[in-house]
């Protein structure tokens, strides 16, 4: 076998000796074009006719050109040798025969050529026979011949020319493969073991797809077969069997490729093996094939390849043999965690792995026989996966074999009805081999090969139960649709392959065309190397997409059902809304690709009701508007499928499906590699397909039912909250087009509209928002009443999202007044439980009362809001007894206010008894009714509703306010309150009497109402079953309206009462004057008449006792007082007036709380009489304005007004300087200061020099304030006044 061919001088004269027949030969051939050379023995023809010796001499030119390039091919410039191949090769493309016949005479003439130049000639020789259509049976032989006497030639190159010259004999094989298989059957039956030249040439030839026929491939086989059984007999032979086995584990000196002598040696072994008849020899070859090293991965899988083929007539030893060798001791070191301790235990330690590819091997090879094994064998490999040491050999060694298990398993005609015990835990396993598969990489073909392991097995019985099932979509999801964006798999395929640094050359050599080490690398081929890397990540990832997408479809196919296809889409929903671009548009791909599947080869029940199909098109619809153009484009598609799906679904016709399973089941990659316009991709005829995205919606809804618009209006209020703004917005629009058209036959309206509630309070996008409202406006129209009472579960407290729900829902005017309507019948449920009936004290268990107060806390918020203002104003009177009443109810629950996580928010957070008080001022602001609000503001009356004893007491003042105001509602409120008095809550009647005693003086009441009516309600109310009711009935009965006699009586009255003014008890002389008060208002519209200037007088001469109760009592008098005069001749009482005003406007800052409230009270009431203008402006200074700027508008206010009174103001003002009331003294100074300001020359003519200096003293004083503006103006005014006191008194 060492043996070694050399070359000769008589090869070379054989050569010589057949150029004279090639010669002759060739004469025959037909005239080639002037490019291609011609033989240069031609030289002889010069005597041809001209036009023959033209053609002739460019021949013979060319030929010479031709020859050169031969001779050059010795030179050693690699870019100038390129050039010649690239010139020979292009020569050889046009006309073969010419350039061999060159390359012949070059051997020839040139018989002592180097062994590289030999070489280079070699390889120009494969090129141009390869590129030959046809292939003289001369040349044939003569080059078959040339390439027979190097093959086995020892040079310095070695392996690699022995390889060349191999390749012109597989060259030769492309025009007559016969000739040369039987020079190397010669070879292989000689006994001896064959030369390594002629096994690499046989393995090039069994290797080659391109350059047999599939027929002749099948005859090579054959041959292949007969001659393994014809060397049968070598197994014995004790030299041969080494030289095989030397040959098998010869170390190569790189282990990434086999020699394609080697790999074919496996393959003739296990030839050999199974043409065997004795089973001790098979199994004592086998044995020793195990026994040599595991450590490389051509070694194991030549081993698997051996024993695979040895399988196919004697599987039944190599079972035997497998598992003797996995009970072995070297196998058993290779299990679980293996440490080898030298470099020898290393050709175990993959052992395992080996005999995984063995498993699959024998089952790829026994064909028909197998299926009585699988489970064994499934055992096995199963086990091997369990307890061997896990690395990426096994895992890529176990797919591998159980890759060519299922090719076996699916070809063999009986598997369908032969049932896998171990299918099941094979599932397993793959589940945890994606499962522990990097998330961050891509790097080999494991998931898509475990993918499709899986999808063969799902074919199998027995069928998958739903959980395992379940798992193994949501493992294969995440494996593939999780794995980062596919330029990042680029780098991080890069980074795990070391890519090449572009400062420093490759340093890795490669053996080419010119026989020797080409060197480093440069940069640019390292960088196209690299391109092509990242280019293999797009196509593995499509592929492993691709994968899935089979899975997907494949188990629809098996159970072409509507729960079979909710079950698949139901794992891709949550893939479809992930907040990663890449990840959503992986899912809508598979997604699309599966309905499409569906409808192109597939077919539905139409019986059969399809599931969640609401729910699918919202999310598609939702992607429609994501910003990945890929995911838009393949949703858009997805919705369009989806639309026939329901069509042909809901008419009951079926999809022309093609007979039998699909041939081919779509896949997705990444939109990179599919593009838009790619050629062969035609989009769908139907009309679906060419509308946008919204059009498409629309034509895909009117196919859903109406549980499927329910499911799809929840999945855009879902989508409400998802993070991606697009989203949002998309799902908003979706949602109001949902509504536009279907929103009046919805049902369970009350739950979407909370849900919107809550989406709305994670929307940040101002469009969606609006989108959405519009939406809550449409739905409002049909269903008010189910809106408001969902609304009213969260308007305690009412946040800003649920205050645009509520205004939404009042964007016109017959839909706000619906919404207050709804509200008020909400408000007016006022369940109270019975033990409170009976017994105050008591706190409603149930909380049934929260409707109300959320009704009362929503119509509290729509008082402002504009889109109510119209509906508000025109349902005043009903508002108006309802809050009233309202106020009542919650002061009879007497609810604790719930205690707050933070004090802060104990703070800000209302009561329920100061959100009704609030609801009721909110409504009399708002509505214009402000003066009746001051009323009650300026003398504090809002604090009588606080509590259960004053309320009426509130009422009444409310009412009074009303009629001393002529409030342009009392005809309307008195058209409400009349059915109220029959109502059969106390608390309606309570009100409602209250209200009507006080209308009894106003003259509107008459225009309502006639005055028999109205004794006739009051008569009627005597018979009420609450002792108050009858009480205030009473009392209205009594009224100066029914006895007019009463007016002359009172008046005759009152000056006795003013006498009691002056008795020493306070007590006394404060309820005289209420008592006066209450006389006044008695008398109603007849006034106090010539009576009114003695109480005047009479009532100002208290303003400034010492006495704080007779003080208060003294202003509210003259405050009743003047509201009782409006409208009657004030003759003398005018004047008491205006000298009341500055004692009143000082007595502002009393240091009773109760005088300053009856002074704020009866100094704006003066302002009424007097028709001041700004009285709101003045009102809300009185009630809330505090500091400086007050004062001075109060001043100005006066000032003003009374211009012809200045004189006795300033009068009265210096008096007050020697108040003993700090606060007014200071205000006195105040006053005083801004008339000096602004009227300082009035003011010189009056001060007296006292005056003067007691100013000084009080500015002096003034200077200490602890308010900054005040200390700032006195010492302006002392200044001043320093001043003009010099020029008034030196």
């Amino acid at each position: 076998m060492d043996e070694r061919i050399s070359c000769t001088p008589n090869t070379m004269k054989d050569w010589s000796s057949m150029r004279v027949s090639q010669g002759s030969a060739h004469k025959d051939r037909q005239a080639a074009p002037t490019t291609i050379l011609l033989h240069k023995s031609r030289s002889s023809q010069a005597a041809l006719v001209p036009q023959e010796h033209k053609m002739f001499m460019e021949e013979a030119y060319n030929a010479a050109i031709c020859f050169k390039m031969l001779r050059d091919l010795s030179g050693s410039d690699p870019l100038r040798l390129k050039y010649i191949i690239r010139k020979v090769k292009t020569m050889a493309h046009a006309s073969p025969s010419l350039v061999l016949d060159t390359i012949h005479d070059f051997f020839t003439d040139n018989p002592q050529i180097t062994t590289r130049h030999k070489f280079r000639l070699f390889q120009v020789l494969e090129i141009v026979i390869r590129a030959s259509d046809f292939l003289e049976e001369t040349w044939e032989k003569t080059f078959m011949q040339l390439a027979l006497d190097n093959m086995t030639m020892v040079t310095e190159l070695e392996d690699v020319f022995q390889d060349s010259a191999g390749n012109v004999l597989v060259a030769i094989c492309k025009h007559s493969w016969r000739a040369v298989a039987q020079h190397l059957e010669a070879e292989v039956l000689t006994g001896n073991f064959p030369h390594r030249s002629f096994l690499y040439v046989m393995g090039m030839v069994s290797s080659s797809e391109k350059l047999l026929s599939k027929t002749e491939k099948a005859c090579w086989e054959d041959l292949l077969a007969q001659l393994a059984a014809k060397s049968v007999p070598f197994l014995n032979t004790d030299v041969w069997t080494k030289e095989l086995l030397r040959m098998l584990t010869k170390p190569e000196r790189t282990q990434q490729e086999q020699p394609p002598e080697k790999a074919f040696l496996f393959t003739f072994y296990g030839l050999v093996l199974q043409a065997a008849e004795s089973s001790s020899t098979i199994r004592t070859h086998l044995r020793v094939l195990l026994e040599t090293s595991h450590q490389w991965p051509q070694q194991r899988e030549g081993i698997a390849l051996t024993m695979g083929l040895t399988a196919a007539r004697h599987l039944d030893d190599v079972w035997a043999v497998l598992e003797q060798f996995g009970r072995s001791a070297p196998m058993k070191w290779s299990l679980h965690s293996f440490s080898p301790k030298c470099s020898e235990d290393f050709r175990w330690k993959w052992a395992s792995s080996t005999t995984l590819l063995t498993y699959g091997q024998m089952a790829a090879k026994a064909k028909d026989h197998i299926l009585p094994w699988v489970d064994n064998i499934l055992s096995r490999m199963i086990f091997y996966f369990h307890y061997s040491s896990w690395d990426d050999t096994l895992k890529q060694s176990f797919l591998a074999a159980v890759l060519m298990l299922m090719g076996a398993v699916h070809r063999n005609e009986g598997a369908h009805s032969y049932e896998f015990a171990q299918a099941p835990e094979l599932l397993d396993c793959l589940m945890v081999l994606m499962e522990k598969e990097c998330p961050d990489t891509l790097c080999t073909p494991a998931r898509q090969q475990a993918i499709l392991i899986a999808s063969s097995l799902c074919k199998l019985r027995p069928p998958l139960d739903l959980d395992r099932k379940s798992r193994l979509l949501s493992v294969c999801l995440r494996s593939v649709f999780a794995l980062p964006m596919l330029e990042v798999l680029e780098k991080h395929t890069c980074l795990y392959l070391e890519p090449p640094d572009p400062q420093v050359p490759c340093s890795r050599p490669q053996v080419t065309w010119d026989g020797q080490g080409e060197g480093p690398r440069t940069n640019s081929q390292c960088l196209r190397l690299w391109d092509l890397t990242t280019r293999s990540s797009q196509v593995l990832y499509n592929k492993t997409a691709g994968a899935l997408d089979q899975l997907l479809q494949g188990l629809l196919a098996q159970n072409p059902t509507a729960h079979e296809l909710h079950f698949l889409l139901s794992r891709i929903y949550t893939w479809l809304m992930s907040e990663k671009a890449h990840e959503r548009q992986r899912a809508v791909h598979s997604c699309t690709n599966l309905l499409k599947f569906l409808n192109q080869h597939l077919s539905l029940n139409p019986e059969e009701k399809l599931r969640h199909m609401g729910q699918l098109l919202g999310m598609l619809g939702i992607l429609c508007q994501d910003p990945d153009r890929a995911t838009q484009r393949s949703s858009l598609e997805g919705v369009g499928h989806l639309c026939l799906l329901l069509m042909r679904h809901k008419t009951g016709k079926a999809s022309k499906v093609n007979s039998g399973a699909p041939k081919q089941l779509l896949s997705s990659g990444d939109e990179k590699e599919a593009p838009e316009d790619a050629p062969g991709q035609k989009p769908p005829k139907d009309h679906i397909f060419n509308l946008g995205s919204s059009q498409a919606i629309k034509e895909t809804m009117k196919h859903l039912s109406k549980p499927e618009l329910i499911e799809l209006i929840w999945t855009t209020i879902d989508g409400l909250g998802l993070p991606s703004p697009f989203h949002v917005q998309a799902a908003a629009e979706m949602l109001l087009a949902v509504i536009q058209d279907h929103g009046p036959k919805l049902d369970t309206v009350a739950k979407m509209g909370r849900a919107i509630h809550l989406g709305l309070c994670s929307v940040r996008v101002p469009q969606a928002k609006e989108s959405a409202l519009q939406a809550i406006t449409l739905m409002a129209r049909s269903h008010t009443t189910e809106l408001v009472a969902a609304f009213l579960d969260f308007s305690i407290p009412l946040d800003s999202h649920a205050s645009r729900l509520w205004r939404a829902m009042g964007i016109d005017v017959p839909l706000s007044q619906h919404v207050l309507a709804t509200l008020l019948t909400v408000l007016q449920e006022r369940p109270l439980p019975a033990a409170m009936g009976e017994k105050g004290g008591s706190q409603p268990k149930d909380k049934a009362y929260l409707r109300s107060l959320a009704a009362m806390n929503t119509l509290h918020e729509l008082q402002f809001t504009r889109e109510y203002r119209v509906a508000v104003q025109e349902t005043y009177p009903e508002l108006l007894l309802a809050l009233l009443s309202q106020v009542l109810y919650v002061l009879q629950l007497d609810l604790p206010q719930e205690p707050q996580p933070h004090p802060e928010a104990q703070e800000t957070s209302p009561s329920p008894q100061s959100t009704s008080l609030e609801a009721l001022k909110s409504l009399l602001s708002t509505t214009g009714h402000w003066h009746d609000f001051a009323h009650l503001e300026l003398q504090g009356a809002w604090e009588l509703f606080a509590t259960m004893p004053t309320y009426p007491q509130g009422v009444s003042l409310l009412a009074r306010a009303m009629v001393q105001n002529h409030c342009s509602q009392i005809k309307a409120v008195l058209d409400q309150l009349l059915p109220n008095l029959q109502c059969k809550e106390e608390r309606e009647r309570k009100v409602a009497m209250l209200i009507f005693t006080e209308f009894l003086y106003s003259p509107v009441l008459l225009e309502a109402l006639p005055k028999q009516g109205a004794l006739l309600v009051l008569a009627r109310s005597l018979r009420d079953p609450s002792a108050e009711v009858r009480v205030w009935s009473l009392q209205g009965l009594a009224n100066i309206l029914f006895h007019p006699e009463k007016g002359s009586l009172l008046l005759g009255q009152l000056p006795p009462f003013l006498a009691g003014f002056f008795q020493d008890s306070e007590q006394v002389v404060v309820r005289v004057m209420g008592t006066v008060s209450d006389v006044l208002h008695r008398l109603g519209r007849l006034g106090a008449g010539t009576q009114g200037l003695n109480i005047a007088i009479n009532a100002r001469s208290f303003f400034d006792d010492d006495r704080d109760g007779i003080r208060a009592a003294a202003m509210a008098l003259f405050g009743d007082l003047v509201t009782a005069m409006v409208g009657h001749e004030l003759s003398g009482l005018r004047a008491q007036v205006y000298q009341s005003l500055v004692p009143l406007l000082l007595h502002l800052k009393d240091h009773c709380p109760a005088v300053a409230t009856q002074a704020k009270f009866a100094f704006y009431r003066c302002a009424v009489l007097l028709r001041w203008r700004l009285r709101h402006t003045l009102y809300c200074t009185l009630a809330w304005e505090q500091g400086l700027s007050a004062r001075h508008f109060l001043w100005s206010c006066l000032m003003t007004h009374s211009k012809e009174e200045f004189s006795v103001h300033l009068g009265q003002a210096l008096c007050y300087l020697h108040s003993g009331h700090l606060h007014i003294r200071t205000w006195a100074a105040l006053f005083i200061g801004y008339t000096i300001c602004y009227h300082p020359q009035a003011v010189s003519q009056m001060v007296t020099s006292m005056d003067t200096n007691l100013l000084l003293y009080t500015f002096e004083e003034l200077k200490k304030d602890p308010e900054p503006a005040i200390r700032e103006f006195a010492a302006r005014q002392f200044s001043f006044l320093q001043k003009v006191g010099a020029r008034l008194h030196p």
